[in-house]
C-alpha cells in the first residue's frame, strides 16, 4: 500500500521510509477527532447568538440583546449560565484527559480515540433532543470526556505514526480538522439560523453527530502505532505494522530505537511521578507554557465567541454569523500554510513571526473599539467595522499557523516514550484547564474590561514571544526518539537538565 518513494530522514539517524497511503489515511481517519472538537468550539458560540435558543434557555439575556440603551454593549451577553454552557465542556474535558492517559498507555491509542467517539455520540443526542438546561449541560460534560480522550490520543498518534520528515506536517492535520470543524459549524450555524420555528439551534447540534461518527468509524479501521504495541508487549505485531505503515522491509534501525524506548518506559512504575524527573522538566515546562500562551492569545475566546463579538459591535446577527464564516475560511486556510511550512521553516519561526502580527491586529481593534465603540452607541460604522473583521482575521490566520498547530505538535514530539502519555495528559489538562477559565470569564471580561481585554490579551503575545526566542528549541526533522539527545541535550539552557 506504499504511496511513495521519499525517504524519511532527521538529524543524523536515517530511518528508511516510505510515504505510504495507510500512513496517510490513517492519519486523516485520526484527525477527524479534531473535526468534532472545532465543529463544537465553532457550533457553541453561533447557537448562543440565536434569538430562538436564548430565549428557551436564556431569556435573561434574550431580553437585554433587544433593549438598546439599557446595558452596555459589552454587557449583553454576561450572563454566567450561558458561559457554563460553553465552558462545562471543557472542565469536563480536563478531568477526563487523567483517565484517558491510562487508557493510552494500557490499552492503546486506538482505543482511546474509540471511546472518544462514543463519548461525542452520546453527548451528541442529548444536546441535540435536550428541553432543559440541565440535560444541555450534561450533554455537554459527555462532549467534553470526548474532547478530553480525543486530545489525548490524537496528537500522540499521528507524532507517532508519521516519517520523520513529514510528522509536522501530518500532526498539523489534527489543527487542521479543528479549523475545518470551525468553519463548517460557522456554515452550518449562517442558513440554520434563518430556519422558522425556532428549532435551527437543534439542527446544528445534531449535525456534529457526522464528525462523531467518522472518529468512531476511523478508530475501528486503523492500526495502533508500532510504539504503543511495543510498549504493551506485542513486539511482533508491532513490526508487522511498523513495516505496513513505512512500505519497506529495512525498519530495523527504527525497530530497536522504539525497543530501547519501550524497555525504559516499561521500567516506569508510576507515569506521572516520572514526569517531574529532571531530564522530563523540559518539555514538561515547555507543554505546560505554550498551553497557558496558547489560551491567552485569546483566540479561542475570539473563536467561541466571534458571533456574539460581532453582535456587540454593532453587526446584525445574520452580518455577524457571516463575518463568522469569513474568520473560519481564514483559520483553515492559514492552517494549511503551517501544513506547507512547518518541516520547511521550522517551528520557532511560525511561532516567532505570529508574535509579531498577533500583537500588532490585537493593539489595531483594541484602538478602534476605545475609539469607536462605546457603552449605549447602536453601530460601528461600515468601514471601522470592516477593519475590525481584518484585524481579527489578521489576527486568526497567525494563531492558525503557529500557535494553534504547534501547541499541540511540539509537546506530542518532545517527551521520551515512557513519559509521552503522562505528558500529554498534563498538555490537555493545561489546555482545557486554560479553555475554561477564558470561556467561562469572557463574556465577563468583556464587559468590565471592554476594550481593554484586547490590551490584555497582546500583553501576553509579548511574553510568548520572549518565551519563544530563549526557551523553544527547534524540533524539525529530529526522530520522536532521539528528541533528548539532539534537542534538549543540545539547548544552551535545558541541557544542564538532561545529566540525571
Amino acid at each position: 500500500m506504499a504511496g511513495g518513494a521519499f525517504t524519511s530522514t532527521g538529524g543524523d539517524t536515517h530511518y528508511e521510509a516510505k510515504i505510504t497511503f495507510t500512513v496517510i489515511i490513517s492519519c486523516i481517519m485520526a484527525a477527524t477527532g479534531g473535526l468534532m472538537f472545532g465543529y463544537d468550539i465553532g457550533i457553541s458560540g453561533g447557537v448562543t447568538s440565536m434569538p430562538s435558543f436564548l430565549q428557551k434557555f436564556f431569556p435573561e439575556v434574550y431580553k437585554s440583546t433587544l433593549e438598546h440603551g439599557i446595558e452596555s454593549n459589552y454587557c449583553k451577553y454576561d450572563n454566567q449560565y450561558l458561559q457554563m454552557f460553553t465552558s462545562s465542556l471543557y472542565l469536563a474535558a480536563l478531568v477526563a484527559t487523567m483517565f484517558a492517559s491510562s487508557v493510552t498507555r494500557k490499552l492503546g491509542r486506538k482505543q482511546t480515540m474509540l471511546t472518544a467517539g462514543l463519548f461525542f455520540i452520546i453527548g451528541t443526542v442529548l444536546n441535540a433532543v435536550g428541553n432543559t438546561l440541565t440535560i444541555l449541560i450534561v450533554g455537554r460534560i459527555i462532549l467534553g470526556c470526548g474532547v478530553g480522550f480525543a486530545n489525548q490520543a490524537v496528537p500522540v498518534f499521528l507524532s507517532e505514526i508519521a516519517p520523520t520528515r513529514i510528522r509536522g506536517a501530518l500532526n498539523i492535520m489534527f489543527q487542521l480538522n479543528i479549523t475545518i470543524g470551525i468553519l463548517i459549524a460557522n456554515l452550518v450555524n449562517y442558513f440554520t439560523a434563518k430556519i422558522e420555528g425556532g428549532y435551527g439551534w437543534r439542527i446544528s447540534i445534531a449535525l456534529s453527530g457526522v464528525p462523531a461518527a467518522m472518529l468512531t468509524i476511523g478508530a475501528l479501521a486503523v492500526y495502533d502505532t508500532p510504539n504503543s504495541l511495543i510498549e504493551r508487549g506485542q513486539e511482533a505485531k508491532g513490526l508487522v505494522v511498523l513495516k505496513k505503515i513505512r512500505g519497506v522491509d529495512n525498519v530495523e534501525a527504527e525497530f530497536e530505537d522504539i525497543l530501547k524506548a519501550c524497555k525504559v518506559a516499561k521500567q516506569v512504575k508510576n507515569p506521572f511521578r516520572n514526569l517531574l524527573k529532571r531530564h522530563n522538566r523540559p518539555p514538561l515546562i515547555i507543554a505546560i507554557c505554550m498551553q497557558v500562551f496558547q489560551q491567552f492569545t485569546g483566540i479561542n475566546a475570539i473563536m467561541f465567541y466571534a458571533p456574539v463579538l460581532f453582535n456587540t459591535l454593532g453587526f446584525k446577527s445574520d452580518a455577524s454569523l457571516y463575518s463568522a464564516v469569513i474568520t473560519g475560511a481564514v483559520n483553515v486556510l492559514s492552517t494549511l500554510v503551517s501544513v506547507y511550512f512547518v518541516d520547511k521553516a521550522g517551528r520557532r519561526m511560525l511561532l516567532l513571526e505570529a508574535c509579531v502580527q498577533m500583537f500588532v491586529s490585537q493593539m489595531i481593534i483594541a484602538v478602534v473599539l476605545g475609539l469607536k465603540v462605546h457603552d449605549y452607541s447602536q453601530d460601528l460604522s461600515k468601514g471601522f467595522a470592516m477593519l475590525v473583521v481584518i484585524m481579527v482575521c489578521t489576527f486568526v490566520a497567525s494563531f492558525a499557523w503557529s500557535w494553534g498547530p504547534l501547541g499541540w505538535l511540539i509537546p506530542s514530539e518532545t517527551f521520551p516514550l515512557e513519559a509521552r502519555s503522562a505528558g500529554q495528559s498534563v498538555t490537555v489538562f493545561v489546555n482545557m484547564l486554560f479553555t475554561f477559565i477564558i470561556a467561562q470569564a469572557f463574556l465577563s471580561m468583556m464587559c468590565h474590561m471592554k476594550y481593554g481585554i484586547f490590551f490584555f490579551f497582546s500583553s501576553w503575545v509579548v511574553v510568548m514571544g520572549l518565551f519563544t526566542i530563549f526557551l523553544i528549541p527547534e524540533t524539525k526533522n529530529i526522530p520522536i526518539e532521539d528528541m533528548n539527545e539532539k534537542v534538549w541535550g543540545q539547548h544552551w539552557f535545558w541541557k544542564s537538565y538532561m545529566d540525571d
